[in-house]
């Protein structure tokens, strides 16, 4: 309640001084059409007309972005032509009208709705009663009107600057294709640094220790003291669990069968009981997300959990999922030295990981710690 409370008033203010701007933006609007309209058929003075006006333009667009921002919690982009900005002010000069209106609704609804309680505390003897009240509760009711107006025209002012101030969707289009092209890429990247990954965890774990059995076992085998060959086939045995141990680790990073079997909340489970610090899981899903959400969360936690393991000498972990308006939010956030680098390899594979699915990764780890890594995965 009082987060809608805090958000009218702001939405009031902001339409407010969008109304006193009003009057200044359809003054530069009507006098740029009255003096462009002697020249309208000659280009040249017809540039030479709109040039101080398309800079005033601006600066009152400029103006207007830092309103909308400020108390209406709207965000465009600065990156938008002189003539749509002058379009931008001649449009919104009426939704500064309009919001005029609403302020002056909400001025008349406060008087009448507050009168009763001037009027019992004022006046000893009040014989109209019924009057009263019908007047105020008249009068609440027009307040209750016009809160939902000063809402509505701050929804219409969002609307109108990113119509007019946003990108044309033409641009729009060529942005998207960009970014789709830049995350393909990262993809592919990210599997290939995926399969060196793996291969040099074969390659210095696994085999290591297969080539290590396979001398373990010939020395056994040409051992003519029995118990020495006994011995032999002990460390062959030890051996054989550690490579077993191994592969399982490897196939288990390159992905889990349990993220299929279980959901999520398991494998987020698995990745803290096998951790070699205490790690909490604090998971607020209702639902399972989709596979590839899934699949990312999962990997994201598991790298943070690795790496903060590997080199931040962490006493606690905490892992934090959870979902608001559509986006699905995962924080891992370790205790330890600090100093990790968000372009490192590791850290590096994530962020494409995530900006692959239109998501965003960000880590914050200040020197002395703590590291907090926290990704955002659209989910809708």
């Amino acid at each position: 309640m009082r987060d809608t409370v805090r958000r009218v008033v702001r939405c009031a203010v902001g339409l407010t001084w969008g109304a006193a701007a009003a009057v200044v933006e359809l003054l530069h609007t009507v006098l740029a059409g009255l003096l462009l309209l002697p020249v309208a058929a000659w280009p040249r003075g017809r540039r030479a007309v709109l040039r101080p006006f398309l800079a005033g333009a601006r600066k009152l667009t400029e103006a207007e972005r830092a309103r909308l921002r400020t108390w209406l919690g709207v965000h465009t982009s600065p990156a938008y032509e002189d003539t749509r900005a002058l379009g931008y002010l001649a449009c919104r000069g009426a939704l500064g009208v309009l919001g005029a209106v609403v302020m002056l609704s909400v001025a008349i609804g406060l008087g009448y709705g507050t009168s009763w309680a001037y009027l019992w505390l004022l006046v000893d003897d009040v014989r109209n009663t019924a009057s009263v009240v019908y007047t105020s509760l008249g009068g609440l009711f027009l307040l209750f009107l016009a809160v939902q107006g000063i809402l509505g025209v701050a929804r219409l002012e969002a609307r109108l600057a990113h119509r007019l101030l946003g990108p044309r969707h033409q641009e729009e289009l060529e942005r998207r294709i960009a970014e789709l092209s830049a995350s393909r890429a990262a993809v592919v990247d990210a599997v290939n640094d995926e399969r060196r990954r793996i291969e040099r965890d074969l390659h210095d774990g696994v085999q290591q220790r297969l080539v290590a059995l396979g001398m373990l076992l010939g020395r056994a085998l040409r051992s003519e003291d029995p118990d020495r060959a006994d011995r032999l086939l002990r460390q062959a045995h030890e051996e054989s669990r550690q490579a077993l141990d191994d592969l399982r680790e490897v196939a288990w990073r390159i992905y889990p069968t349990t993220l299929d079997e279980a959901g999520l909340r398991v494998a987020l489970e698995t990745v803290a009981e096998r951790a070699s610090v205490p790690v909490r899981v604090e998971y607020g899903l209702t639902g399972e997300p989709g596979r590839a959400v899934a699949t990312v969360a999962y990997f994201v936690v598991c790298e943070a959990v690795t790496n903060a393991v590997k080199h931040a000498a962490p006493t606690r972990i905490v892992v934090a999922v959870g979902s608001e308006e559509g986006v699905l939010r995962v924080s891992v956030e370790d205790d330890g030295r600090g100093g990790a680098n968000a372009a490192g390899s590791g850290l590096f594979g994530l962020a494409r990981r995530v900006a692959a699915l239109d998501g965003r990764l960000e880590v914050r780890s200040p020197p002395g710690g703590p590291t907090l890594v926290t990704a955002e995965l659209p989910c809708a």
